[in-house]
């Protein structure tokens, strides 16, 4: 599954996550399949993971002392051989702490940026580099349960 990474943020995260969710479907999960993207974007530009240290640094710089937007795309596809669609976007806006160099040097050795949007985690060390959020802090980890239920209402009935 190729993910897209240019346009604007809030259809490509959707897309994203309907492209997870179908790839799921096609391996051949029954019942109800879900496709989730989460991305940081800042300025309207969407900022990716990063592929190496350098990409890291990068973004977390561009993020010191700013507010940015995670985005996550939910994508809920039914069962059946022509699945009924139902798709979300939770956005949660996060501030940064004006990092400095000792901050950014310390979170950037601990690898934890890779695999990541935006260069962090803010369930990890990174909770270090956040003043503030808005919103909805399971969406920044990367599953917004409150989105999803809003979706799927019947996750509430269910027993655990």
């Amino acid at each position: 599954m190729t993910e897209i990474r240019e346009g604007e943020p809030e259809p490509v995260v959707v897309e994203n996550a309907r492209r997870k969710a179908a790839a799921g479907r096609a391996a051949g999960a029954p019942g109800i399949v879900l496709g989730v993207d989460t991305d940081v974007a800042l300025g309207g530009r969407l900022l990716g993971k990063p592929e190496d240290e350098p990409g890291a640094r990068r973004r977390l710089q561009a993020l010191s002392g700013r507010d940015h937007e995670v985005l996550g795309g939910v994508v809920v596809l039914d069962p059946g051989e022509t699945p009924a669609e139902r798709s979300a976007v939770a956005r949660t806006r996060v501030r940064f702490r004006k990092l400095d160099a000792p901050t950014l040097d310390l979170y950037l050795a601990s690898g934890e940026w890779r695999g990541r949007a935006g260069a962090y985690a803010i369930q990890g060390l990174g909770s270090i580099l956040i003043e503030s959020i808005q919103g909805d802090f399971s969406n920044v980890v990367g599953l917004p349960v409150p989105t999803l239920l809003k979706l799927v209402p019947a996750l509430l009935d269910e027993p655990v």
